[in-house]
């Protein structure tokens, strides 16, 4: 399997992208304006507990307070030391694979046990305490941080804080994978550490090399923290282009194409310091065509964007992403199949199956996802689709929980979101609906206006006509289609009404008055 990344470099952002023989599987944007603070390590400075919640809200500097959960909070938080314990538990958060025993976040709405310490014997307003942040902030809410702190190599991730040490499921040889818990166990590392699926068949060297890199940031981490005297911005995790070669470059990739000089430059410097073997591979794109072009990988953004995605046998999914959570509709659309409906059904789904695990990937949706497959008579149907679903998702490199299929044919599965999804980074809610992706009928704003007039007759000057401000299309509705109603309320208040056309008003817009 040929795989490539691309990576697109502009003063106001940059985007990465993933291609395997040719499609895209994986897009990353980072934008000047707005970018990623997952794995940004700060000073915080907690300004409210919340009992009632069991968290906490700590000011790191930005605009909003973050939140903090008190499954995220370090039992020995008050000794500011770094010391390493067994109890506790955190999520790592410098990567999203998968990995055997890997520690994980308590959710908002469950504690763990029910003899933790609660948030108010943890931390008290006005304290400081060094966080790191989880997850961007998203839509209202704050970033989500924790005090468990992971730092993210090449071939390991090292958590100071913990004494967890384990190997990314994705290592699948058993002895490659007592390898490597020995190699660990040997090296002692004074924290936990989790090598990573790049580190499968790393030498000795090579994983020592990560750990005392990572433990020298560490040192600087903790010096940068009792230099700061307010909270904000102690360690920064690396530009997007360096962070996505660092998680993604593996032998598979056979070449890397990056369409500026200066940010090429950085790269391969990069790469010649901590992952020599694959400096070869970066290249640097000379095309007259726009790189992204060249790949038709704009146009696989704007398809991604669309509510409704056409399957190639004509049939179709319906992509609806919402604040808590994503829905998708699988439906047959033009495909009317060539057997029996059942098997045009089960082809339709499964089908549905190979582009929904797609475009959760470039989408980047997260949280609870709801899949609305089409309704199949057969057990052995049902369970085809789940086990392809299930394969398919195995690519993902987030990590996704996928439960069986309801009798409704409902598949309820999660997948860890840390940073916002694609439609949520390139679009904002329509100015104009406020984005509730609706508006009222000009029907339904005229009769409003019918029942404030007869709710409001008895108001001022019985012999002063009503002028109403509206919206022109409204206005000229009322005159086309509702002028007997218009008549039928001015006999009834006894009172002239005058329509005073705005094309400036919003369409659900008016206001009246007396003349």
């Amino acid at each position: 399997m040929s795989s490539e990344i691309l990576i697109n470099v502009r003063p106001v952002e940059t985007r990465v992208a993933y291609l395997e023989n040719g499609v895209l599987t994986d897009l990353t944007i980072d934008r000047k304006t707005s970018p990623t603070l997952v794995g940004s390590i700060h000073r915080g400075k907690v300004i409210r507990v919340l009992p009632g919640m069991q968290a906490a809200f700590v000011d790191i500097g930005l605009d909003r307070a973050a939140f903090l959960y008190v499954g995220d909070v370090r039992g020995d938080i008050d000794t500011e030391s770094g010391e390493i314990f067994a109890e506790d538990t955190a999520e790592a958060s410098g990567f999203d694979e998968p990995e055997e025993s890997a520690p994980a976040a308590s959710s908002s709405t469950e504690v763990k046990s029910l003899d933790r310490p609660r948030i108010q014997e943890l931390l008290s307003e006005g304290q400081t305490i060094l966080v790191q942040v989880a997850k961007d902030p998203l839509g209202s809410k704050g970033a989500r941080i924790t005090t468990h702190i992971s730092l993210p190599g090449r071939h390991v991730v090292f958590m100071p804080t913990l004494n967890h040490q384990g190997v990314s499921r994705r290592i699948e040889d058993p002895n490659e994978r007592e390898r490597l818990r020995q190699l660990v166990q040997k090296l002692s590392p004074k924290g936990g550490v989790i090598v990573r699926t790049a580190g499968e068949g790393a030498t000795d060297a090579s994983i020592k090399a990560d750990l005392d890199y990572l433990h020298r940031l560490w040192e600087e981490v903790h010096r940068n923290y009792e230099k700061k005297k307010t909270p904000g911005l102690v360690h920064a995790e690396l530009d997007v282009e360096l962070r996505a070669l660092r998680d993604m470059l593996s032998e598979e990739i056979s070449r890397v194409l990056i369409d500026d000089p200066e940010s090429h430059r950085k790269v391969v410097a990069f790469l010649g310091q901590f992952m020599p073997k694959y400096k070869n591979k970066v290249k640097l794109y000379t095309g007259t065509r726009p790189l992204f072009d060249q790949y038709e990988i704009d146009l696989e953004i704007s398809r991604s964007m669309e509510r409704k995605v056409w399957l190639k046998s004509g049939g179709y999914i319906v992509i609806d992403e919402a604040e808590a959570l994503v829905v998708i509709d699988v439906n047959t659309g033009r495909y009317v199949g060539k057997k029996d409906l059942e098997d045009t059904i089960v082809k339709t789904n499964l089908e549905a199956v190979r582009e929904i695990a797609h475009q959760l990937r470039i989408r980047n949706c997260g949280g609870i996802i709801i899949i609305d497959f089409i309704d199949m008579e057969k057990e052995a149907h049902r369970e085809k689709v789940m086990l392809a679903i299930k394969e398919e998702l195995q690519k993902d490199r987030a990590r996704t929980t996928v439960f069986s299929m309801s009798n409704l044919g409902l598949v309820e599965m999660t997948r860890k979101r840390i940073r916002p999804s694609l439609v949520k980074t390139l679009c904002e809610p329509c100015s104009y609906c406020d984005g509730r992706g609706y508006i009222k009928q000009k029907a339904t704003v005229a009769h409003e206006i019918f029942r404030d007039l007869e709710r409001d007759a008895h108001k001022g000057d019985q012999r002063a006509a009503a002028v109403v401000h509206c919206h022109a299309d409204v206005g000229d509705w009322i005159y086309e289609e509702e002028s007997e109603m218009l008549e039928y309320v001015e006999n009834k208040i006894g009172r002239n009404v005058v329509l005073k056309l705005e094309p400036g008003y919003h369409v659900e817009q008016y206001e009246i008055f007396t003349m």
